[in-house]
């Protein structure tokens, strides 16, 4: 009978390790494996959410960058265009300047040409006085004379 008694011995030894366990060994255990589950899916969530996270990084800054370069392209555009916009204007500007100028000659000419001419009259009447004075012998009055040159003058 020593088997049979050695064996409900041990079963009865094992039937209480085994409750042992159950009550004061596996819980810890459970809890520490469902722990370490509950860490690895929060783990791969997070890994999850920061892959789409970067993704979306990654297509704002294209779109930010795409942005930037089509608002440079307009910038550059912009300032090609008021360039060419001041270039225009300096070109009308000196033109203008141009014209001035050569009207402002051409009124200069103007005077100086009517000067030479009173000039020559006043000469030529002074050359008449002294040609009819000397034909006639006797003095001609200049005044007279002169009035009569310019009014002949004005008929031509």
């Amino acid at each position: 009978m020593n088997i049979n008694m050695t064996l409900i011995g041990q079963t009865i030894a094992f039937a209480i390790f085994v409750w042992f366990c159950i009550k004061y060994v596996w819980p810890p255990i459970s809890n520490a494996l469902h722990e370490r589950q509950r860490k690895i899916a929060e783990g791969l969530d997070a890994a999850t959410r920061a892959s789409r996270d970067l993704e979306l990084a990654e297509a704002q800054a294209s779109e930010l960058l795409s942005e930037s370069k089509q608002q440079a392209s307009e910038i550059l555009e912009q300032a090609n265009k008021r360039s060419a916009q001041m270039i225009e204007e300096a070109r009308e500007q000196a033109r203008q300047e141009g014209e001035r100028i050569v009207a402002n000659a051409k009124a200069e000419i103007d005077q100086e040409i009517n000067r030479a001419k009173d000039s020559l009259r006043e000469q030529v009447s002074r050359l008449a006085i002294q040609g009819a004075e000397q034909v006639l012998g006797s003095a001609i009055d200049e005044k007279q004379h002169t009035k009569l040159v310019n009014d002949l003058a004005k008929e031509l």
